[in-house]
């Protein structure tokens, strides 16, 4: 009985470092800095705010998003944060990307320009 229980550790002790050493080899593969562009929708100024400060977290070094295009340009480390992190930022604050949709109840709760989904062209100018 002991001879098994040793084995098992053995084996415990072979999984978990074979797992530490391809977690860290795939961590190194990426790169430290991205840019990514993708569309986002809103309407105005205070879109462009929201959307920009939901964006204001480590690992992202810049972005700016273009009301007359819907896309946003984001510049950020994905060793740090994914492309689907990205999405989810924003559409946390109740901004639909092509990727990820805003919760109903968030969205309902921005100001009445900024709700794209109803009125898309809010601030056409």
């Amino acid at each position: 009985m002991y001879l098994f229980k040793n084995q098992n550790i053995r084996l415990f002790s072979v999984a978990m470092t074979l797992l530490f050493v391809s977690t860290n080899l795939m961590a190194q593969k990426l790169p430290k800095k991205a840019e990514i562009k993708f569309t986002v929708y809103g309407n105005c100024g205070m879109c462009e705010k929201r959307i920009e400060t939901a964006l204001d977290v480590k690992g992202v070094s810049f972005s700016d998003w273009d009301r007359h295009t819907k896309e946003v340009l984001i510049k950020y480390n994905p060793r740090i944060l994914s492309e689907e992190e990205l999405h989810k930022l924003i559409s946390a604050v109740g901004h639909d990307t092509d990727k990820s949709k805003a919760d109903t109840t968030v969205y309902s709760k921005l100001p009445g320009c900024c709700l794209y989904r109803e009125n898309p062209n809010t601030h056409s100018d």
